[in-house]
């Protein structure tokens, strides 16, 4: 018996996406989850913690790298993110998943490059080992993951893209993840919490 040729389209497109990292695989911390605290090195070579953050009502979690384009046409709205919500709680903490050795330009050595470069007012750390990443079901760089600090512990209220336009800043029409903080931060709930992350797939 021959597939029908829409169910064949279905299955190919289905095994792209899951080939790429496209489709929600259901792993990772899911909204509404707890997020596990962790160590890892800056760029600076101090080592940070989530609750090094006495004072956070949240952070703005962002999984980037310094070599994909997606992660470059995002930097400075990342660096606008801290500027505009550290004051008010939430920080911006940028985390590299990417393996070096698969992609050198991701070294740490080229991460302080960078950061001193683009003068980051937030941390920059290295996920050595990448043992962080696959916690958060991260799977592109950029994607961006809100965190509302509660008596529970961090809790995932957002996870996915900064806007809905990576190509030009001047035509984004919803800023996803400053709509989040922005809720968050007048006791509202989160309207829209997940969107599909747009950028290059984490290298291991």
């Amino acid at each position: 018996m021959k597939t029908p040729v829409f169910l064949s389209m279905i299955l190919v497109t289905f095994i792209s996406d899951f080939t790429n990292n496209n489709v929600a695989l259901n792993e990772g911390y899911q909204i509404g989850d707890v997020v596990s605290d962790f160590e890892l090195k800056n760029v600076d070579g101090k080592m940070i913690s989530l609750s090094d953050f006495k004072d956070a009502k949240g952070f703005i979690i962002t999984f980037t790298c310094n070599t994909c384009p997606f992660a470059i046409a995002y930097e400075d709205r990342i660096i606008a993110l801290d500027k505009k919500y550290a004051s008010k709680g939430y920080p911006v903490i940028a985390i590299n998943p990417n393996n070096p050795e698969v992609q050198p330009g991701d070294s740490y050595k080229s991460m302080q490059l960078r950061a001193q470069e683009k003068g980051y007012s937030f941390p920059y750390l290295v996920d050595e080992g990448q043992h962080v990443y696959p916690k958060f079901g991260a799977t592109k760089t950029p994607h961006m993951f809100v965190l509302q600090k509660t008596k529970q512990g961090n809790v995932v209220k957002y996870i996915g893209a900064i806007d809905d336009n990576y190509k030009d800043t001047e035509a984004v029409k919803i800023k996803y993840v400053e709509d989040a903080v922005d809720a968050l931060l007048k006791g509202e709930t989160v309207k829209q919490t997940e969107t599909k992350a747009i950028g290059c797939s984490i290298k291991v």
